[in-house]
């Protein structure tokens, strides 16, 4: 991680939820910026956002199995 923004509400960012969250909305929304992954909290979209960098995320990502 290289980064947290405060406000996460304040990102020129379009904001993605995953396809497999549930109802109850418990899950994160990820964009991207500058070269970056941002994250943040579904159910609180003005609190932080985590910036990752892609080499950071894509090694995250590789420890989900990718579904078809």
């Amino acid at each position: 991680m290289s980064a947290i923004t405060p406000d996460a509400s304040t990102l020129p960012v379009a904001w993605r939820k995953s396809s497999h969250s549930g109802a109850n909305s418990n899950c994160v929304e990820t964009g991207r910026l500058r070269g970056a992954t941002v994250v943040r909290d579904s159910k609180n979209p003005s609190g932080p956002a985590l910036h990752f960098t892609v080499h950071a995320w894509g090694r995250f990502m590789e420890c989900f199995p990718r579904r078809g």
